[in-house]
């Protein structure tokens, strides 16, 4: 009877800790890929970003507008954790990892952090309509990337973000108007 060899132990070759990355062949270069996943993951980053604040202004808001605040921040918050996971998978799509700790986020955002002390509402308005531009903004600049190597998949997804960004913007715009 012959002996089964045993597949479970790691060859002397291989490495753990590292895995094989299949480089995916989708009809857009490495490099073009590498700068739309770049793009994407400042894009992730300002997204999270963003939606931690809401949700945080969901929590503390307080004043005259709390309920009608409280109900619009929780439509809004929700509406960015839906968008995250798109994101993260679209620069999964293209073959690179998608960033993921509050670190990697910090520095990839170009928001600014929420205030340790939340403002009051109006303020709270005002920081998410500058939120809400800033993203469009991170997605505005991924989309001519993205456009040049011909990615239909990634330019749908930011032009929908684009348009979700500014329609939220301008919404919280109109509540700051006298």
């Amino acid at each position: 009877m012959a002996k089964k060899s045993d597949t479970s132990k790691p060859s002397g070759r291989s490495n753990p800790a590292r895995r094989s990355v299949h480089v995916p062949n989708i009809g857009i270069g490495d490099k073009d890929r590498q700068a739309i996943a770049d793009g994407l993951a400042r894009l992730l980053a300002d997204t999270y970003t963003l939606y931690l604040t809401t949700h945080n202004f969901h929590w503390n808001v307080t004043g005259p507008m709390f309920n009608s605040l409280h109900a619009m921040f929780m439509l809004q918050y929700t509406e960015l954790w839906n968008a995250v996971d798109p994101i993260a998978e679209r620069i999964r799509s293209l073959g690179h990892a998608a960033p993921g700790s509050y670190a990697q986020f910090s520095k990839l955002s170009s928001l600014k952090d929420a205030p340790a002390v939340p403002p009051r509402a109006m303020a709270m308005v005002a920081l998410l309509a500058d939120g809400h531009e800033a993203v469009a903004r991170t997605a505005r600049s991924v989309f001519p990337l993205a456009d040049a190597a011909n990615d239909q998949p990634t330019a749908d997804l930011l032009t929908q973000r684009m348009d979700v960004h500014e329609k939220t913007a301008w919404m919280l715009r109109a509540l700051l108007e006298d």
